[in-house]
This record gives C-alpha cells, sequence and structure tokens, in this order.
C-alpha cells in the first residue's frame, strides 16, 4: 500500500478496512489477521497498526475476542451506514472539483449521464 505522506498512516489503514468491509471483500464476521502479520503486509509499525484496529472497534466495526483475535462486525445496518456514507463523501468532493472546473449542476449530471451511457455498452 503507498501511504500518502499528508495523512497519518493509522486512518489510511483504517479507510482501507472500511473499503475492505464496505466491498464485502471482508465477510461479516470474518477473523482479521494478526496485528503482526498486518504490520508486515503494510510494512509499518505494529502500534500503528494497533491503533488502527483498535479505532475500528471504538466504531464498532471490528469485535475483539480475548483469546482468539478480532473479527470483522456482523451489523449489516453499520455497514449499510458506512457504505452511504463512503458514497456521499466521493460525490461530494466529486461536485466539489467539477464546480472547480467551471461545471454547474446541469453540466455535471450531463457528463455523467453520457459516461454511464458509455459504461453500459
Amino acid at each position: 500500500m503507498n501511504f500518502d505522506p499528508n495523512i497519518p498512516i493509522y486512518l489510511q489503514i483504517m479507510d482501507e478496512f472500511k473499503k475492505n468491509i464496505v466491498s464485502n471483500t471482508f465477510a461479516l464476521g470474518s477473523k482479521v489477521k494478526s496485528v503482526r502479520d498486518l504490520a508486515i503486509e503494510y510494512g509499518v509499525n505494529p502500534n500503528t497498526v494497533q491503533r488502527a484496529l483498535s479505532e475500528l472497534e471504538r466504531e464498532g466495526l471490528l469485535r475483539s475476542e480475548r483469546t482468539s483475535g478480532r473479527y470483522i462486525c456482523e451489523d449489516e445496518e453499520l455497514i449499510k451506514k458506512l457504505k452511504i456514507e463512503q458514497a456521499t463523501s466521493i460525490v461530494d468532493k466529486f461536485i466539489s472539483d467539477m464546480k472547480s472546473l467551471g461545471f454547474h449542476k446541469k453540466m455535471i449530471v450531463e457528463v455523467v449521464g453520457k459516461t454511464l451511457e458509455k459504461d453500459e455498452d
């Protein structure tokens, strides 16, 4: 994973986990790799991974079982809410970027419509 030097690494790891959860790359209830394994995979200090996972637990996206590790939550409503929040954030950034290019609402809708039509082919 290539990290953005302007954003704390633990936040980027959290974002990656969230994307994997909402896209069902990580199945609900599935076991999360160990902190050590994730630290090696991401090429970061285990404390950074621990912080990310602890924050995800605090948000309710992971649950911890004392002797067997961490698991992805099984709360479908929470996952649905997170998915909508992430989609809204992406759309907000897109609209902001389009406006900075001089597009107004009608033009943005036209561009999106045409792009979606091409995608259907």
